[in-house]
């Protein structure tokens, strides 16, 4: 590197022939040519301690301020060298691009070592060679030596008799030298070489030092024990099966890879789509049908209906299996959940639940596989991904749609206070005052629950229990035996958070609340079966509807215990439900296959439309329900199949326009429309009563 301009020279220690040093000057150094030639030798300069410096010609002439300026430089890896135009052919684009990235690598020196390892073969060859030749040098060195000591002793006998002829000192030197001969030492044993080491690496030895051995213990708190005691039954022993089942399928879903499981969700969701365009062009004609076909023939049917068929929605795993229970999804209202189970009580299996959707008949959207059959379920209004299923064992679940998995997220069990009978219906209900989810619960073993979410478990309280009156024994002692009630359906006030109406296998409705756990507040002498659904009309807040395998399909007005109106349907009555759209409205099916829709403001006495759905002697109808929205029902059957039908313009009347006035709709019409009915057939004294 250069030297600095503002470096001290020096001239050369010896001064002029025969004089001293000439001292150096501290103000301006002195500078001295070797040659003429200034252009291609250096200069030699004296500094202050009378030091030689060279100075090449060509540095620079700086003054103190460029030499106390700092100049950054940053250095990169780039190489400045490389190109930064290269195009090659990317067969992926089918086309020649400029590659962005280039190889900034600039190798300088490289050198390939021959460094040996001592372990490897070359490396014991070389050993055994080297400690063999030096095992060989003291040897020969040892052998040769008395033939060397006869050479020298015949050299000194010649050396003497010449010695005897000549002078006294010649004798004197030759005797002195054989003198040295003999007592010349050994030669030295040749130490042994090490291997050549090619880098002069260095053994240098080290010493770790040794820490003493220390003990080290812990002590804690003795671990808290508690002891518990519980009954053990046949259902704490399936549950325990049930749950380590369910824990060995979650673990085989987590050790499945989770790119695969994203990649197969894209995957479906790409083919979800095309399966819908797909179905919307092979059912063009009923999606047609459904969104603006109107039978113009009600005109000459003399206030008669009809209902048209629309999609049938079957799936291949349910065809051994009954329909069990429908509902339709609060917020997307082409969603339905449908339960499949067995109502043959001798031949319980699995279960099953199915989401359709009224866009793609030919596959539902959700498939969730069940240990034992469902029985009801129900969707939350405020959280609609949210299914509250009861099963045929005794437990209820809650089902997330938004999870990807086949298991619900909240299950009870024995240890939770399942119900030891069949489930027959689930209610979500507001929430508690902790803003806990709850929803209620009715089963055979005459119990009402209310099962409430508290972090990750089902926490259960028994609202009330069903009871039935008992019977006197004769004897010596009278002993009271209470047995409980059979509860097979309920529904809760739309209005009455606290009032809510059971029905049971006797054929009594039970007028219930939530205050009140001991007691009823009214009991309705409804059937002489069992009453298969109970239900609040969604308009007038005094009014039910209950039906039951007696054939029969009853209205009554809570504040009375007679029915208002009666319908026999020649067939025990599966399911009944009202229309969501006129508070007169209602629907049934019974066993022998048929639909019948009524409407009480404009026929009191029989129904607008009996319909034969499918025929008897193939299956039964178990279940209908109204769409919230869309003029169309939808009904299952015991074969496991769904059918969709959409009502007739004479069974769905609104009021009519009138010019220039709006037409009134809502419960400001239909509450004066249904109390106009049933002050017809309402006794005097309950009239002056009101």
């Amino acid at each position: 590197m250069p030297a600095k301009a503002g470096d001290k020279q020096r001239q050369g220690q010896s001064g002029p022939s025969g004089g001293k040093p000439a001292p150096p000057k501290p103000a301006k150094p002195a500078y001295k040519r070797r040659d003429e030639d200034v252009s291609t030798e250096a200069v030699e300069v004296v500094d202050e301690a009378g030091n030689i410096l060279v100075k090449p010609p060509d540095q620079l002439e700086l003054t103190e301020a460029e030499l106390k300026e700092e100049i950054t430089r940053v250095l990169t890896a780039n190489n400045p060298q490389a190109p930064q135009n290269i195009i090659r052919y990317s067969f992926k684009d089918g086309l020649y691009k400029p590659i962005s990235h280039v190889d900034q690598m600039a190798i300088h020196f490289s050198l390939n070592g021959n460094l040996i390892p001592k372990d490897s073969d070359e490396g014991r060859r070389q050993s055994i060679k080297l400690s063999t030749a030096a095992e060989k040098a003291p040897v020969e060195t040892s052998a040769t030596a008395p033939e060397e000591a006869a050479i020298k002793d015949e050299e000194r006998t010649e050396d003497t008799q010449a010695a005897g002829e000549g002078k006294a000192e010649e004798s004197g030197t030759a005797e002195a030298a054989e003198a040295a001969d003999a007592e010349e030492p050994p030669p030295p044993a040749v130490k042994e070489r090490k291997l050549a080491n090619q880098f002069n690496f260095i053994d240098r030895p080290s010493w770790t030092p040794k820490y003493p051995v220390r003990d080290r213990a812990c002590q804690s708190e003795p671990t808290p024990c508690k002891t518990l005691s519980d009954d053990i039954n046949q259902w704490v022993i399936h549950d325990a099966y049930v749950e380590e089942l369910r824990k060995r399928e979650e673990s085989k879903e987590k050790e499945k890879p989770k790119a695969q499981s994203d990649e197969i969700n894209k995957i479906s969701k790409a083919a979800r789509i095309v399966e819908r365009m797909v179905n919307q062009n092979t059912f063009d004609g009923i999606a047609q049908d459904f969104k603006y076909f109107e039978d113009e023939s009600d005109e000459f049917r003399d206030q008669k209906g009809t209902l048209l068929p629309l999609w049938k929605f079957c799936y291949k795993g349910t065809r051994r299996l009954a329909v069990t229970a429908i509902s339709w999804n609060p917020k997307y209202k082409d969603l339905f959940a449908v339960g499949y189970g067995s109502y043959n009580f001798m031949n319980q299996g699995k279960g099953m639940l199915l989401l359709y959707t009224m866009k793609n008949p030919s596959f539902p959207e959700y498939i969730f596989r069940t240990e034992s059959g469902i029985m009801c379920l129900d969707f939350h209004n405020d959280y609609p991904y949210l299914v509250a299923v009861g099963f045929y064992d005794g437990n209820v679940a809650i089902y997330n749609l938004k999870k990807a998995t086949s298991q619900p997220s909240y299950k009870s069990n024995a240890n939770s206070g399942k119900h030891t009978e069949p489930v027959w219906q689930v209610k979500w209900q507001k929430d508690d005052m902790d803003n806990n989810l709850n929803f209620f619960s009715v089963s055979s073993d005459g119990r009402i629950v209310s099962w409430t979410l508290v972090k990750n478990e089902l926490v259960h309280t028994d609202i009330i229990k069903l009871s039935v009156e008992g019977t006197t024994m004769q004897g010596s002692e009278e002993l009271q035996l209470q047995t409980l009630g059979c509860g097979t359906s309920f529904d809760f006030h739309k209005k009455i958070d606290y009032l809510f109406l059971v029905g049971t296998e006797d054929g009594k409705i039970y007028k219930c609340s939530k205050c009140y756990s001991s007691q009823f507040l009214d009991v309705f002498e409804a059937h002489n079966m069992a009453v298969d659904s109970v239900s609040w009309n969604p308009y007038h807040s005094k009014v039910f509807i209950s039906c039951s395998s007696d054939w029969t399909v009853k209205i009554w007005d809570h504040t009375i215990r007679t029915p208002m109106f009666v319908f026999d349907l020649n067939s025990a009555v599966g399911d009944v439900a009202w229309s969501p759209y006129s508070s007169t409205v209602f629907a049934a099916v019974t066993t022998d296959g048929k639909a019948h829709v009524f409407d009480l403001n404009v026929n009191k006495y029989e129904a607008l439309c009996t319909q034969l759905v499918v025929n008897k002697m193939k299956s039964r109808i178990t279940h209908i329900q109204f769409n919230p929205v869309y003029p169309v029902v939808v009904i299952g059957g015991e074969r496991g199949f769904v059918v969709t039908l959409k009502l007739s313009p004479n069974l769905r009347k609104m009021p009519k326009e009138k010019k220039g006035q709006e037409v009134k709709k809502g419960p400001e019409v239909e509450i004066p429309k249904l109390d106009k009915l049933l002050n017809l057939v309402r006794e005097p004294e309950n009239k002056t009563e009101e």
